[in-house]
């Protein structure tokens, strides 16, 4: 019983020198990997940071390109309302003139048949 204690002892003491000289090296290495982990979440971190002003400055350039595509949209369309406006000014201003002549010559005709009421015979003969 005397054997069994001291060799309980002795292997308690070897495992307590072993865990003394082991454990150190054994923190040493967990520092070590969790070092390593945060620089390459660093890393990885500045890798995300540099990707995400790309991509704000590529968002930034196709704002800047879509603002202008439509600003230029914007202007066509107002250029073609200007024509369209101009062109139904002009379509009104005929058609009055059409008009003006049409009264003009119904009221020459008129005059034609009351000066000369055989014209008005030829007239109706034609049509």
């Amino acid at each position: 019983m005397k054997t069994l204690v001291i060799v309980i002892i002795v292997v308690v003491v070897v495992l307590a020198i072993l865990a003394a000289l082991l454990l150190p090296k054994i923190r040493q290495r967990a520092a070590e990997r969790k070092q390593l982990e945060t620089e390459r979440n660093q890393a990885q971190a500045h890798e995300h940071l540099l990707e995400s002003q790309q991509h704000a400055a590529k968002a930034e350039t196709e704002r800047a390109a879509a603002d202008e595509e439509a600003a230029t949209a914007r202007r066509e369309r107002a250029e073609a309302d200007l024509r369209l406006a101009e062109a139904e000014r002009n379509s009104r201003e005929r058609l009055t003139e059409a008009d003006r002549h049409g009264a003009e010559a119904d009221n020459l005709q008129q005059r034609a048949t009351e000066l000369d009421p055989r014209l008005n015979e030829g007239r109706t003969e034609q049509q």
